[in-house]
This record gives structure tokens, sequence and C-alpha cells, in this order.
């Protein structure tokens, strides 16, 4: 049976070049992807180069395990460094943030916790599912933008574009 996924992307080392790449990659893994906006944001927790953000859903029969397993494959793929310090500048950060309505701490947890408390992920989750109800605090993603205090992090959309490689 299938579950649908929500997925994160994050890059602040060429990170046009390394959104592109991670898309295709989790097209080549998935298949069709619905894609969120894609949002600039200025680090958060360390000094560094502004981030690109944004959120995709798709559709797997993988276990949670072998999604988080595959995502740190495409990563290492792309450049980012086995151990690498959390708050670092970064070629390509995949973090699934829903499975369903998985609530669990492992293998990872989910929901992510970073939903409701980064504006870079919250926003482009609200834009791409703005009806769907987080797990736990059991409010649509739109509601939890529409109250998120967009104060405390800047952040606006960025034009991208990225097609299926031929």
């Amino acid at each position: 049976m299938s579950s649908r996924i929500y997925i994160s992307l994050g890059s602040n080392i060429e990170p046009e070049r390394y959104l592109k790449s991670g898309l295709s990659d989790l097209s080549y893994h998935f298949g069709d992807l619905s894609l969120s906006s894609v949002y600039e944001s200025e680090a958060v927790g360390f000094e560094g180069s502004n981030f690109l953000n944004m959120v995709v859903a798709v559709d797997t029969d993988l276990r949670i395990a072998e999604v988080v397993a595959l995502f740190k494959k495409i990563e290492q793929d792309n450049g980012r460094l086995v151990g690498a310090k959390k708050f670092a500048p970064r070629t390509l950060d995949l973090d699934l943030l829903l499975y369903d309505e998985t609530v669990t701490l492992e293998p990872v947890e989910l929901p992510r916790a970073e939903i409701l408390k980064n504006a870079f992920v919250l926003w482009p989750m609200a834009e791409l599912a703005p009806s769907l109800v987080h797990p736990i605090v059991k409010m649509s993603y739109e509601t939890l933008w529409a109250e998120y205090d967009k104060a405390q992090q800047k952040l606006w959309p960025t034009p991208f574009s990225w097609s299926l490689p031929c």
C-alpha cells in the first residue's frame, strides 16, 4: 500500500544546482513529484549564505527506514559530507517531514519538529497541502502558517524552474 510523504529540500551551496539535482534524483526514485514554490531564507542557527528551500510530496511503497536511507544516499551523491555538523552550509539537505499520519520517534521523528518551528518548512507545506492536518497539533498547515509569527525568520519566494531530465 502506498504512503504519501512530504520531503523538505534545502541547499546553500550552489543551491539552484543542488535543488535541481535533488529533484531529479527524487523523481527517478519516486516518479511524479508535487512541488511547492521555492523560498529563499537566511541561514538559521549559523552564519552562512542564504538557503533555497522547498517541500515535495510523493507517494511511495518504501518503509520509513528505507526512505531515510535513500535520502542519505541522495545527499551523499550530491556532495553532502557524512557526519557534517547540523548547523553548517550544505549542498543538499533532504528531510522526511511526514509519512502519512505516522507519529513516531524511530527511525526518525515524525512529524518532523521543524515543520512548526521554521518558516522555510511551514510556508511551503501550507502552500502544497493547505488543508492537510498536522497529526499532533490537529491544525491545518494553512492555519498553522496563518498563525505563525512571521517576524522571527526572513523568507521570500524566489524564481525557480525545474523540469525532468530528458
